[in-house]
């Protein structure tokens, strides 16, 4: 199983000293968290993407392009790429060039987003979300799978005779998670492909969660991917520790009263009770975790939110390294040995492929418009 840690990049006040970090500093403290959660063991790091303040990560492969030349183990990920308003030819061009940089060590997750007016940003509607979402993705399945693409949609101009470069690396397209909070659409989506399903989990009650990744794993089953239990399923959550639980809610409880997404509204208490955030001591935050199995069943991927709503990077990194260093290898090995043999671990590039029968050279060579033949055949 792998865990890891997501960042949305937010760019918040501190409530405690009134303190606004810059864009540069929050940048920089993404960077810092990413090699921190190399550091300690952990096995993802994945970014958002945003394209207003407060937000700052308007670039995920650039950042973990970074990243990558800067870590040796860690997954690079994105907690949302936006299938809605990015072109899928970009996509497919920028995350097969960040897969060859990283060797491999790169999956992302398809999202919608959650900020309204970044679809007129784009040329886009939002009445149109999820038809964009279907359509989007449909082309870049093809581009990642197809050398030679002809494609006439309804979204964007058609492709006649394209090839993206560069093509994936071994022949093998990086992993996709779909991500969603509450549309059944984009769980038949995954389910359709085969893909991965990321449930955010965060703001809504178990139930929602468990509704949501049942109807996935139903449906993972029904296109024929394996059985319903052994569908790819990812779960986010948030989470602050300090040993003593009380000294967690002390200290968590401004930044949780002034959070852009949830600040003023229900209270600490009630959230924590009624969703999966989990506020207390590292053994608390290790049960909590553990119980996302009973209704979800076994999963593949658990993500953390560590860093949001202004907390310091010196906060962010001490719980990173009791992240690392107490819930983790406990919660490692407790999934580990309650999941069936049957069960598949977290998809790796290496593990798709061995799937996929081993490497091949997956350059496509152009040919000359005059000659008819591949440059080396036309000398």
């Amino acid at each position: 199983m792998q865990f890891g840690v997501f960042t949305v990049g937010d760019v918040t006040v501190d409530p405690t000293t009134g303190r606004l970090p810059s864009e540069h500093e929050r940048i920089k403290a993404m960077v810092a968290i990413a090699l921190k959660a190399e550091e300690v063991g952990l096995d993802v790091f994945a970014t958002g993407e945003h394209h207003n303040p407060p937000f700052v990560p308007s670039s995920p492969t650039t950042m973990l392009g970074h990243i990558a030349a800067r870590t040796e183990r860690l997954l690079l990920s994105t907690s949302t790429t936006l299938i809605t308003t990015n072109d899928p030819v970009k996509i497919a061009e920028d995350y097969a060039m960040l897969q060859h940089l990283a060797d491999g060590r790169v999956d992302l997750m398809m999202g919608r987003g959650n900020t309204g007016p970044v679809y007129p940003w784009f040329g886009q509607d939002i009445r149109n979300g999820i038809p964009l979402a279907i359509e989007h993705y449909d082309l870049l399945h093809r581009l990642w799978r197809e050398d030679v693409v002809d494609w006439k949609g309804r979204f964007r101009t058609p492709l006649q005779s394209f090839t993206s470069t560069p093509r994936p690396l071994d022949g093998v397209p990086p992993f996709v998670w779909h991500g969603s909070i509450r549309s059944p659409e984009i769980a038949e989506q995954a389910a359709y492909y085969g893909d991965g399903f990321f449930a955010n989990h965060i703001f809504w009650p178990k139930e929602h969660t468990q509704r949501m990744v049942a109807l996935y794993r139903q449906r993972y089953a029904h296109y024929g991917h394996g059985t319903a239990d052994q569908a790819i399923v990812g779960l986010g959550g948030q989470v602050f520790m300090r040993r003593n639980s009380q000294d967690a809610v002390r200290e968590f409880r401004p930044y949780f009263d002034n959070a852009p997404v949830y600040g003023h509204g229900p209270s600490l208490e009630e959230f924590t009770r009624e969703t999966p955030l989990t506020v207390g001591s590292p053994q608390q935050v290790i049960d909590r975790t553990l119980s996302f199995r009973e209704y979800v069943g076994d999963y593949q991927r658990q993500l953390f939110l560590m860093d949001h709503a202004g907390l310091p990077l010196k906060t962010v990194l001490e719980q990173l390294d009791l992240l690392g260093e107490e819930v983790v290898p406990v919660l490692r090995k407790e999934f580990d040995s309650l999941r069936p043999a049957h069960v598949p671990e977290a998809p790796t590039h290496a593990s798709l492929l061995a799937a996929a029968g081993g490497a091949k050279d997956s350059t496509v060579h152009a040919v000359d418009d005059v000659t008819g033949k591949a440059p080396e055949e036309a000398r």
